[in-house]
């Protein structure tokens, strides 16, 4: 094989690789779905496809991957099943333990730099701060990942003292020294685990906890980019994904058996064509807006640049409209494939639910365009947005 064919023959065989672990995921989603958690052995896979050291500085074996290439992958994997591509997007959370002091962050990659991170923000619960550190109890809900994470994070305080206005400060812990509380009973994203995490008096020093969206600690182009809005974005991609999932079911349903009703097929009827070009330009136009933006901000970080309340505005912009277009595309699918549809075991309704729930998040809400509405005409936006 010659020098030129070898580059060719290895991007081969990584495009077979991620078939099958596509293929696997499709197989394996109802299983994920009723077990409620992507077990630990699978994300050991999706390890190998790089997800987990997508986010890890490079200075301790990370890959440096760029944003626009993170949110490919994930769009990709969510098209095989929206909870893998929900789980798998934490792949990214990692820049908020660039926060954390760098040898600190030696010790947490010491072994790999596939580090699996999950945590519960939220309710912030109040810490004791003691001699070196903070003693911690209470319980945080929505830990997606938890039962596969090799480290977890749980929000306490919400004050530093002497910064106004200042952001939680997540305390991070070995699984072990956490509960899981196995609650994760929902309509859709089942397969997500995003069990609640309990805390019962333990002791975390100072070295392990982190201010989220702090300033991190370890100067590489990736912390340079927007945190928060990273984190809306690789959760917004996730409907992208299952929004071009469910367009291609209509296209595979559209030539089949006539309706019980003696109906003409889906492609034979003029609606069914209207609505399915219409859901294809939404999408692409969704999608060409969130990497176009994405990109910008990528190369003017890359220059040196700041990054601007502007094109932060921007970036939440982006993950809220994808979030939006894609449970929009999903919904208008479900309502053309008709009675089809309404059975437990049909792919799209795995869709409808799993769409629906992606754009519930607190970070893909109907606010964050009253915040980019607010940069955009010069007023101050909502506490946060920023």
């Amino acid at each position: 094989m010659s020098a030129m064919e070898a580059p060719a023959a290895l991007a081969a065989s990584e495009d077979e690789a991620m078939t099958q672990l596509f293929s696997e995921i499709r197989a394996r989603r109802d299983e994920f779905g009723r077990q409620r958690f992507v077990p630990r052995e699978f994300i050991s896979r999706l390890k190998k496809l790089g997800v987990y050291r997508a986010a890890t500085p490079q200075c301790f074996g990370g890959s440096g991957l760029a944003p626009t290439a993170f949110l490919q992958l994930i769009e990709k994997i969510s098209e095989a099943d929206g909870s893998v591509g929900w789980v798998a997007s934490f792949g990214s959370a990692s820049v908020y333990l660039a926060a954390l002091p760098k040898q600190t962050q030696a010790k947490l990659y010491a072994d790999s730099p596939d580090l699996v991170f999950a945590g519960g923000l939220f309710p912030i619960q109040p810490a004791t701060q003691v001699d070196g550190g903070w003693q911690v109890n209470g319980t945080w809900k929505f830990a997606s990942g938890c039962k596969g994470a090799d480290m977890l994070g749980v929000g306490i305080g919400a004050a530093v003292p002497g910064q106004p206005g200042a952001k939680p400060r997540t305390a991070v812990l070995p699984p072990a020294q956490v509960e899981i509380v196995d609650n994760w009973d929902v309509m859709g994203l089942c397969g997500t685990g995003s069990h609640d995490l309990r805390v019962s008096d333990k002791f975390v020093a100072d070295e392990w906890t982190f201010i989220r969206g702090g300033v991190p600690t370890i100067d590489e182009p990736l912390y340079r980019y927007p945190t928060i809005a990273y984190a809306a974005q690789v959760l917004g991609v996730v409907n992208l994904g299952i929004a071009r999932a469910a367009i291609d079911e209509i296209n595979q349903m559209s030539g089949g058996r006539v309706a019980i009703t003696g109906a003409p097929k889906l492609a034979d009827r003029s609606y069914v064509r209207i609505e399915v070009a219409k859901a294809e330009a939404h999408l692409r136009s969704a999608r060409a807006f969130l990497y176009e933006v994405t990109h910008e901000v990528w190369q003017s970080i890359l220059a040196g640049k700041p990054v601007t309340p502007e094109q932060v505005s921007m970036l939440r912009l982006t993950a809220v409209e994808i979030a939006r277009v894609g449970n929009e595309v999903v919904q208008s699918m479900f309502g053309l494939a008709g009675t089809t549809a309404i059975y437990n075991h049909h792919p799209l309704q795995r869709y409808l639910r799993d769409a629906a729930v992606v754009k519930q998040h607190a970070f893909l809400g109907e606010g964050i365009y009253d915040g980019a509405g607010a940069v955009t005409l010069g007023v101050p936006p909502m506490p946060g947005f920023l």
